[in-house]
């Protein structure tokens, strides 16, 4: 009897191990990049993807992008103790210790190489690898302790996911491929900092130099409106330069519209609920942006469907 208890209480411990592995990678925030990622390998191409670099060109920057968030997991894992957003992850709570963490980020992230060098090509891997080492070490390791501007500048590596989808099928990087990596680039200040308002108080207990931290909620509230309205700007550019059509630009403009909404209300009135909805809403606004992006550029492929299911 006492054998069989400890073959029953052992199962669940097992079962949260993987769990507690995969809470290292930050599914959430990896499906976007990877969604981001792939919506960069259809646009870099009139036609069809291939599917060898779809397949193994989403897996590689997606398994890259998973270790980078179990070293920020590492690296971070005291300050996350200290934060009640974070201090149910896998280190602050003791279900893995720091070695279990470091060990599956550097398997996660050769694994990741290996599958970029062999099946995709060399410029992704290359690229890929740039985009780990500054989300990983320049940021997490330096930029966020070290500026209240962390967020813009190590926003470069959190905008790359577009530009390593279109390395993966054409092997090269483009200016319109420069230009989703430009509108990504300028929305994360305006989407993390909102997130950063309505947990001001958790990262000034951590030490983090968040902007509401060092420059007050007012100045905050200024900086996340001014970046919206950039984005604004930046986001026409995709039409501008004929990548993109009306189909796009009709939607985008009504994406905006809604952003500089939240961004002018959290302004002019700050709740934490208001910081709250303008957080939630930048996510849904980058994901149904790009979701345009790659409408618009196979419109024609959609209306020759729809014709042929019509007649």
């Amino acid at each position: 009897m006492m054998e069989n208890s400890n073959v029953i209480s052992e199962a669940p411990r097992a079962g949260l191990a993987w769990r507690d592995y995969i809470g290292l990678c930050k599914l959430k925030v990896v499906a976007l990049i990877v969604f981001t990622a792939v919506v960069g390998m259809f646009l870099s191409t009139p036609g069809m993807v291939p599917l060898d670099a779809l397949v193994f060109g989403t897996l590689g920057i997606g398994m890259a992008a998973a270790s980078a968030a179990a070293i920020n997991h590492l690296v971070d894992h005291r300050v996350d103790a200290r934060m009640a957003r974070t201090a149910n992850r896998p280190l602050p709570t003791g279900h893995l210790n720091p070695s279990n963490c470091l060990w599956f980020a550097l398997s996660l992230g050769a694994l990741a190489m290996l599958v970029l060098v062999v099946f995709v090509n060399t410029l992704t891997a290359v690229l890929t690898f740039a985009s780990l080492i500054g989300y990983a070490v320049v940021y997490t390791m330096y930029l966020k302790r070290a500026t209240p501007q962390n967020i813009v500048i190590g926003g470069a590596a959190g905008a790359a996911p577009p530009v390593l989808g279109w390395a993966a099928v054409t092997g090269e990087v483009t200016g319109d491929a420069l230009l989703l990596f430009l509108i990504v680039f300028v929305w994360t200040p305006p989407h993390f900092w909102a997130l950063a308002l309505y947990r001001e108080k958790e990262y000034g207990r951590a030490g983090i130099p968040m902007l509401p931290v060092t420059h007050g909620n007012e100045f905050t509230r200024l900086h996340i409106l001014l970046y919206t309205i950039l984005l604004t700007a930046v986001t026409i550019m995709p039409f501008a330069s004929h990548m993109s059509g009306a189909i796009y630009l009709s939607g985008a403009m009504l994406l905006n519209v809604v952003f500089l909404y939240h961004a002018w209300r959290l302004y002019r009135t700050y709740s934490d609920a208001q910081a709250r909805r303008t957080f939630i809403y930048s996510i849904q606004y980058l994901t149904a942006l790009f979701a345009l992006l790659l409408i618009d550029h196979y419109r024609l492929y959609f209306l020759e469907a729809l014709q042929t299911a019509l007649y």
